[in-house]
């Protein structure tokens, strides 16, 4: 199974290639990054981690045994015990169950290590994997959002079950 790490500097050139290789696949499901992105990744690696090292962020990425990142799960917005959660996956890592088991992992982390009682995310509507990992992780539909122009749901869990929710 992969291992969940949280984001290091050495992992600046396996994060670009995975962006790089599953730009369209993602593209298909949230706001494409934009070239800006790659272009400027390198400072923007620096800047992130200089967020995660004052507690603003905390990025975690998904790293098969030769190094290869099949995923990121991050927790954005951190204030006052709670955060929004992101997550992407490889396109040919997908349906495999990594997206489920590395959100279990990031929510008991998120508990655990980062001292955070709520979670929140989002996705749209037509993202039915999103939804189903979502689901299946404990998180709850709290309403209606844009995203990017599309219409999607926003979702909240309470961390008070991340330990439990991360064994299943």
């Amino acid at each position: 199974m992969p291992s969940l790490q949280r984001l290091r500097p050495d992992h600046a050139p396996a994060l670009l290639a995975f962006e790089q290789e599953n730009r369209a696949y993602f593209a298909a499901s949230v706001p494409d990054r934009g070239d800006d992105y790659f272009t400027q990744f390198d400072a923007r690696h620096s800047s992130l981690l200089a967020e995660q090292d004052a507690g603003l962020i905390h990025f975690h990425v998904l790293v098969d045994d030769s190094g290869e990142v099949l995923g990121r799960i991050n927790l954005v917005d951190v204030a006052d015990g709670s955060a929004e959660l992101g997550y992407r996956i490889a396109e040919k890592a997908a349906g495999r169950g990594l997206a489920t088991s590395a959100v279990l992992r990031a929510c008991a982390l998120a508990a655990t290590h980062y001292g955070l009682t709520t979670l929140r995310a989002a996705t749209t509507v037509d993202n039915a994997g999103s939804r189903a990992v979502l689901a299946r992780t404990g998180f709850v539909p709290t309403g209606e959002v844009l995203l990017g122009g599309h219409p999607g749901i926003s979702y909240s869990r309470d961390l008070g079950e991340a330990l439990d929710g991360a064994t299943r």
